[in-house]
């Protein structure tokens, strides 16, 4: 399984230094040049196993940037050219141009979700809480709650 990543949702995970749940629930995780500059820019070192794709359509990527910023775009982009299966994003705008472009999409709550299912985290719940606090990850109290009992939570 294929995953592009926009900037933020790897933002948080280095953050707290989760990172690394990304390659034990995808094959392969790959981010557009635009997101590693972004990336760089509060991260000393990415991760080895972070794959670097240049889009091969940096016109239909300028296009998007009309609505998102040029990671997000970008992303969207390389997702679309890799026929990724999914697009790793958090952000609203991206996630509804994604959608509108045709790829599908997955978010950092869907990551922890699917990492809580795996057994690779023992609580959501407790990342969630580190991702708020360290991070600055907002999720409102009904969304958060509804997605903790889909874990049993």
């Amino acid at each position: 399984m294929i995953v592009v990543s926009d900037t933020s949702p790897l933002t948080a995970l280095l953050t707290v230094g989760e990172a690394e749940l990304l390659p034990k629930l995808f094959n392969e995780v790959v981010i557009p040049e635009a997101v590693r500059t972004e990336l760089l820019r509060n991260h000393a070192d990415l991760p080895g196993w972070l794959r670097v794709e240049a889009v091969v359509n940096p016109a239909e990527a300028m296009r998007m940037t009309e609505v998102v910023d040029k990671g997000e775009a970008e992303a969207i982009e390389l997702a679309k050219e890799l026929g990724a299966d999914r697009l790793l994003i958090d952000e609203r705008k991206g996630r509804a141009l994604a959608a509108q472009e045709g790829v599908p999409v997955i978010g950092l709550l869907g990551v922890l979700l699917l990492a809580k299912r795996q057994d690779l985290i023992s609580s959501a719940r407790a990342l969630l809480d580190r991702l708020e606090s360290e991070a600055g990850m907002y999720l409102s109290a009904e969304l958060k709650n509804r997605a903790l009992e889909t874990v049993g939570e």
